[in-house]
């Protein structure tokens, strides 16, 4: 086990080849902000199913064009066998983000959600066992928990499903179980909790509830809240969920491989104080919001009462150890929010 900084510290010294699947999403490109900041060589691959160009763009200016070109760019569907090949030429390790997220997208439309999910991942499994990836970390999600009562969410106790996305996300780990015992892959899941930070796109049916909830206020639109308010979530911010994903690429303890581990914070905050938390901090910049209340509309088919997180085997085998609580990332993230409106 070691500490971030010694693994940004390694990888500056002997960089890798990395394919970085949803690379035009919100957690893919900052995922490869950060590892073209380290100057490692990136492949990134995306159909632009849900991510943006823009986000491409926003990483290019930020890093500059000596590191930029480091990227190879792909455009394709990750459940295309002949896709994944050729992206994988030459990649040491795998960080695949790519999915159809959304709980209420997935029980409008599972056979979407199943395919971008369950037959993305395991093409490119099967992909990269013939490339001979060194290493494959993949996006799971809190949702796997389903109906568990359980607080706070440990991850060998699980309940039962409440969604097609939950299912795809559950059939990844198993996938990659699976691979693990039959072909000795290295292969780690990352269960997130509730993420936010820039490049998460306010708009559209299945926008997340931070950059939703920002767009309504500044535009004085109505705020409403799926049940009482007393709903709870683990919010992690991003740059949490990059350390993890570098940590579970580089860890060597074998202990620590063919596991799933909750990204998360461990701390619960309701939506009433999410409202609350976004509101005093808009609020100077947009008087409009001086006492604006929620709308309550009914608790949403699929969604759960409460998530929180133990992050204690992430803490332990991967050596993570968050570095931003939900204040300090909506403290750092909220110009982004709010430039991404104009």
């Amino acid at each position: 086990m070691s500490s971030f900084e010694e693994v940004t510290d390694r990888l500056r010294e002997k960089p890798r080849s990395w394919l970085v699947t949803g690379v035009a999403g919100f957690i893919g490109s900052n995922l490869l902000r950060s590892l073209l900041e380290l100057d490692q060589s990136v492949v990134g691959l995306d159909n632009f199913a849900t991510g943006h160009r823009a986000n491409l763009d926003e990483v290019r200016d930020l890093v500059g064009p000596q590191r930029w070109s480091r990227l190879r760019f792909h455009e394709g569907d990750v459940a295309s066998a002949d896709v994944c090949r050729e992206a994988l030429d030459g990649v040491d390790v795998v960080l695949h983000q790519a999915a159809l997220g959304s709980v209420p997208r997935s029980i409008e439309d599972p056979l979407a959600s199943n395919h971008a999910n369950v037959t993305g991942t395991l093409a490119l499994l099967e992909a990269a066992r013939r490339a001979g990836v060194s290493r494959f970390v993949y996006a799971s999600s809190s949702s796997v928990y389903g109906d568990s009562p359980t607080l706070p969410k440990v991850e060998d106790q699980i309940g039962q499903l409440l969604s097609p996305y939950a299912t795809t996300k559950l059939a990844n780990e198993l996938y990659a179980g699976v691979f693990g015992r039959l072909h000795g892959m290295e292969t780690v899941g990352l269960r997130y909790f509730n993420v936010f930070g820039p490049r998460q796109d306010p708009e559209g049916a299945y926008a997340a509830v931070i950059p939703r909830w920002i767009a309504a206020m500044v535009r004085g639109d109505e705020v409403r809240i799926n049940g009482t308010g007393e709903t709870s979530r683990d919010f992690c911010y991003v740059k949490n969920v990059v350390q993890a994903n570098l940590l579970a690429a580089t860890v060597e303890d074998p202990a620590a491989l063919n596991r799933a581990y909750n990204v998360a914070v461990g701390r619960r905050t309701t939506l009433d104080e999410l409202f609350e938390m976004l509101r005093e901090r808009l609020a100077p910049r947009h008087p409009h919001l001086e006492g604006l209340k929620p709308v309550h509309g009914p608790f949403r088919d699929g969604d759960v009462l409460h998530s929180l997180a133990d992050t204690t085997r992430a803490r332990q085998l991967l050596g993570y150890e968050p570095t931003h609580s939900i204040e300090q990332g909506l403290d750092e993230a909220l110009d982004w929010y709010e430039r991404s409106l104009s």
